[in-house]
């Protein structure tokens, strides 16, 4: 996966977690813990892509 994949990736989990959080706010999700699996998913993806791009 190239840098480039990565950012976009990240990007729409992002986009996909502030979704969650609203929807959550709004009316309780069936399961909460999606909302933390997105987050620590973001997070490995930024620790890969800190990995392979030292200088982002």
């Amino acid at each position: 996966m190239s840098i480039q994949d990565l950012q976009d990736r990240i990007e729409a989990e992002k986009a996909k977690l502030s979704q969650l959080k609203v929807q959550h706010a709004v009316s309780p999700i069936e399961n909460p813990s999606i909302i933390k699996k997105s987050r620590r998913d973001i997070a490995r993806m930024l620790t890969i892509l800190r990995q392979k791009n030292p200088k982002c």
